[in-house]
């Protein structure tokens, strides 16, 4: 059974307060109004349309082979598969072609089913034409042909305005629009905001805005969008509410206001634009990217987003089940052993931060004495500490006190791979980790991991030096700009390796 520390509930009520580090400071009624009402769970753009192509492709495969199955003689399967196959293929081909596997096509009607039946009946026209050049005619049935040219055109239209139909469910319930907040005010923002709702609205819901700036410049609304702080209570805001996107209404010449505000916002997991609405300047149409026809330029990107976010939920989930299964003889040998040596519980659970600051409470294997257990790590384990038994010696310098991780991992709280989470009031030099490394809570723009790039480095451990924390989080940095599946896969081959190659700081 896991055990909550004595002093957990002081430092539960202490992490409450903390949000970026420092205590949380109040935001303006109509911010917090905002915290306060519910949120719908968003869907990905990328991933909705990604799993309508290939539902699709294989409808129509299904429906191409259903009708040979079924119905046709003529014919063997090694010769109609592979065209059905191939159709299908040179079809999702065709309708990406025309665009319409975009969210914003799905909503149409008649603009996505003429170019879809357009796409379908070139298909089946070059279908035709290729039995006819290479003399296959009596290798395939022109029943089937038929038969899947006018049923493929039913089912795609009946597919499409079904799609249409939950696109719309979910846009009127929000769950595919961003969550936006504008940086700016005035006449400038004005601009952008009518910008947005005559040609974004279905994609964009806007919250609110955030200036520096309190003078005539800058209302308190903005074409009946509230202002709800400052830029530094974005942060705070976007700690506490869900927000997908942050537009910048700011000219490419304020280049210190610019500069000023991303060094306060590059912390958070958003995507951050600036509006190219402002700019004199006209760059070629690759310069830009777009929020609905809104042109604009990307400062800062979520790191791990759309299918790489299901790619990396799968690699945990796979990883985290296969090590709980091969690795659970060591984790009961382990809480026996604990039990034998120390009066007290074999789990022990500690606050730290995990995604974009969010409070967690991980698991571990006890490895401290119980009257000496830290909850909150304000003194670090050092060499030869007293507070450590003889089976927490060895727990730790393997890491098998982080096993019962896997449980955090199953729970979507951790990752195998990521920035290890902190406890909230550990030191380096007698300063809080937060305040010894500018940008530290950057690290924390993707879940944290059980093991990362900075352990399988060697830099783990002991943090007595401002320099060690430094470059622990240099090497968290580093792992979020490169992410990728194969990446993980090589920090997870290579950690059993630094267990035994670069322990020396592990106590």
């Amino acid at each position: 059974m896991f055990r909550v520390d004595p002093q957990q509930a002081v430092l539960d009520h202490v992490a409450k307060q903390t949000a970026t580090g420092a205590e949380e400071h109040a935001l303006s009624p109509e911010a917090e109004a905002i915290i306060a009402a519910p949120v719908e769970s968003t869907l990905s753009g990328a991933v909705v349309v990604g799993v309508a192509q290939a539902v699709e492709a294989a409808l129509l495969a299904a429906l191409g082979y259903g009708i040979y199955k079924y119905y046709v003689s003529l014919g063997a399967p090694e010769f109609y598969l592979p065209v059905i196959l191939s159709a299908s293929l040179l079809a999702n081909v065709l309708f990406n072609a025309a665009r319409t596997h975009r969210i914003a096509a799905y909503r149409t009607v008649f603009v996505q089913l003429g170019r879809v039946l357009g796409a379908w009946t070139i298909v089946m026209a070059l279908l035709a034409v290729g039995i006819f050049f290479f003399k296959a005619a009596d290798l395939f049935s022109r029943l089937w042909l038929a038969s899947w040219f006018v049923g493929g055109a039913v089912l795609l239209v009946a597919y499409r305005l079904a799609l249409r139909a939950l696109v719309q469910r979910w846009t009127a319930q929000g769950r595919l629009r961003r969550r936006t907040a504008i940086v700016g005010g005035g006449k400038d923002a004005e601009a952008l905001i009518e910008q947005i709702r005559a040609s974004a609205s279905n994609d964009i819901a806007m919250l609110g805005l955030f200036d520096d700036r309190f003078d005539d410049r800058s209302p308190e609304q903005v074409s009946g969008l509230p202002k709800l702080g400052k830029v530094a209570d974005l942060t705070e805001f976007a700690r506490r509410t869900p927000v997908d996107l942050v537009i910048v209404s700011m000219p490419l010449s304020a280049e210190k206001r610019v500069l000023d505000m991303l060094t306060q916002l590059w912390v958070l997991p958003v995507d951050i634009r600036l509006s190219a609405h402002m700019s004199k300047l006209k760059f070629t149409h690759r310069a830009y990217s777009y929020v609905g026809d809104l042109a604009v330029f990307d400062m800062a990107d979520r790191p791990i987003s759309d299918w790489n976010l299901v790619f990396k939920w799968l690699f945990d989930k796979v990883v985290a089940l296969t090590a709980l299964i091969l690795l659970s003889p060591i984790m009961i040998v382990t809480a026996i052993a604990i039990t034998l040596e120390s009066r007290g519980p074999v789990f022990f659970m500690q606050n730290r931060h995990g995604f974009n600051n969010e409070l967690i409470k991980i698991y571990k294997f006890r490895s401290m004495r119980t009257d000496s257990a830290d909850a909150g790590a304000a003194k670090l384990v050092t060499k030869g500490d007293p507070r450590v038994t003889r089976v927490g010696r060895f727990i730790r310098k393997t890491s098998i006190d982080e096993l019962p991780q896997l449980f955090n991992v199953l729970k979507g709280e951790l990752s195998i791979v990521g920035p290890r989470p902190h406890a909230l009031q550990a030191k380096a030099a007698n300063q809080l980790y937060y305040d010894a490394v500018e940008g530290y809570f950057a690290r924390h723009r993707v879940k944290p991991g059980m093991t990362g790039w900075a352990q399988i480095n060697g830099w783990r451990g002991e943090t007595d030096t401002i320099d060690k924390i430094m470059q622990r989080v240099n090497h968290d940095l580093y792992y979020i700009d490169h992410w990728s599946i194969l990446f993980d896969l090589y920090i997870v081959a290579m950690t059993p390796v630094s267990l035994v190659a670069k322990n020396e700081n592990a106590y």
